[in-house]
C-alpha cells in the first residue's frame, strides 16, 4: 500500500500541510513537530510522489544525457555518474547516443521532443558555438571540447595541460621517440587537437624535435583504430621507443599490436593512454593513462543543469574546470 501525506499527518498528529513543509525542506517547522513527522515517514515508509510534484512545477522529472558514442567506455562510464547524481534530486536520466551526426545532434539540442525533458546535458561533435546560439528553451549543459565558452554553461578538463603532463611523463623516463596515436583534422577533432598541442608543447618544454612522421591519425578512437596505427609506427626506420595514445581505447588496440611485434611493454615501449577507463586497470600490463574525474564531473554537470531549471535562465553562462590526475601503472612504470 502506498502512504499518502494524509497518513502521515494522522500518525504524527499534525496537518497535512506541516508533512508538506517538512518533505519539502522547509525551514520554520519547530524541532519537535520536524522529529515527529519524520518518525512518521520512516514508520510508513512514505516515499513522495514525485511525479504530481514535477506537474505542479511544470516539470517532467526527466533529463537527458547525449553523447557520441556509448561503445566508448568513458562516455558509458561518464553516464553511470550522471544517473547517480541526477537519482540523488529525483530525476531520471535518458542516455541518447548522437554518432557525432550533425542532425541528429540538432535534434538533440532542440530538446529531443517538446515537454519530454526538463534540461540537457551534451557532448556535441559535429555543432559549433553559433549552431547552439539559436536555439531556445531547453536548459543545457555542454561537456567535451568541441563548444567551450559557447553560449551555455560547460564542464570540462584541461586537455592541453594534461598531455601535456603524461607526455612529459614519459620523456621523464628517458624516451626520445615519443609517438602520438589519435590525431583528427575535421572539424569535430576539438579533443585531438587539444590533446596534439599538449604533446607538441611537452616536447618544446624538453628542447626535442616535433616528429610529423611519429604522429599517428586515428578516425574513429577505437581498438581497432589504434592497433592499425601502432603497426605503422612500428613499420617506421626507426621506432618509436613510447607512444601516447589519446584515448585508453586507443591504448588497448596498441598494446595487442606490440604483442603480435614481440615487444615488450614497457621495456621496448611505453604506453600511456587518456580516460583511465576500467579496462585499462585489468590490461596485460596496466595501463597508465590521464584519469579525469568522471564523478566530479558529473556532479558539477547536474549541479549546473538544476541551477538553470530551477534558477535564472538569464545569467551568463559558466565555464567550470573538472580535475585530472596521471595514474601511473606497469605500461610505463613496469611491474
Amino acid at each position: 500500500m502506498r502512504h499518502r501525506l494524509k497518513d502521515v499527518a494522522e500518525r504524527a498528529g499534525v496537518s497535512v500541510k506541516t508533512v508538506s513543509n517538512v518533505v519539502n525542506g522547509y525551514v520554520h517547522v519547530k524541532p519537535d513537530t520536524r522529529a515527529r513527522v519524520e518518525e512518521a515517514i520512516a514508520e510508513l515508509n512514505y516515499r513522495p510522489n514525485l511525479s504530481a510534484r514535477n506537474l505542479r512545477k511544470g516539470r517532467t522529472g526527466v533529463i537527458a544525457l547525449a553523447v557520441p558514442e556509448l561503445d566508448i567506455p568513458y562516455f558509458a562510464e561518464l553516464a553511470r555518474h550522471v544517473v547517480t547524481a541526477a537519482a540523488e534530486l529525483g530525476w531520471t536520466v535518458l542516455i541518447d547516443q548522437t554518432g557525432g551526426g550533425r542532425e541528429q545532434e540538432r535534434v538533440v539540442a532542440s530538446g529531443i521532443t517538446e515537454h519530454l525533458i526538463d534540461g540537457l546535458i551534451f557532448s556535441p561533435l559535429a555543432l559549433t558555438a553559433g549552431d547552439l546560439a539559436g536555439l531556445d528553451g531547453t536548459p543545457m549543459v555542454l561537456l567535451g571540447e568541441r563548444v567551450d565558452h559557447g553560449p551555455y554553461d560547460h564542464v570540462g578538463i584541461d586537455n592541453v595541460a594534461a598531455a601535456r603532463e603524461i607526455t612529459a611523463h614519459l620523456i621523464g623516463l628517458g624516451r626520445r621517440r615519443i609517438a602520438a596515436i589519435g590525431s583528427q583534422r575535421t572539424p569535430e577533432g576539438a579533443s585531438a587537437r587539444l590533446r596534439l598541442a599538449g604533446y607538441a608543447a611537452a616536447h618544446a618544454d624538453a628542447g626535442l624535435d616535433f616528429d610529423e612522421a611519429l604522429v599517428a591519425p586515428a578516425p574513429a578512437w577505437h581498438r581497432a583504430e589504434g592497433a592499425v596505427a601502432m603497426r605503422s609506427l612500428l613499420s617506421l626506420p626507426v621506432r618509436p621507443d613510447a607512444v601516447f595514445c589519446f584515448n585508453d581505447t586507443l591504448a588497448l588496440g596498441a598494446l595487442r599490436a606490440l604483442h603480435e611485434a614481440g615487444l615488450r611493454v614497457p621495456d621496448d615501449v611505453a604506453v600511456a593512454g587518456f580516460d583511465d577507463i576500467e579496462d585499462g586497470r585489468y590490461s596485460v600490463p596496466t595501463l597508465s593513462t590521464v584519469a579525469p574525474d568522471k564523478e566530479r564531473i558529473a556532479r558539477l554537470a547536474v549541479e549546473l543543469l538544476a541551477n538553470r531549471i530551477d534558477g535564472d535562465r538569464t545569467a551568463p553562462p559558466r565555464e567550470l574546470p573538472a580535475p585530472y590526475h596521471l595514474e601511473l601503472r606497469e605500461s610505463t612504470q613496469g611491474p
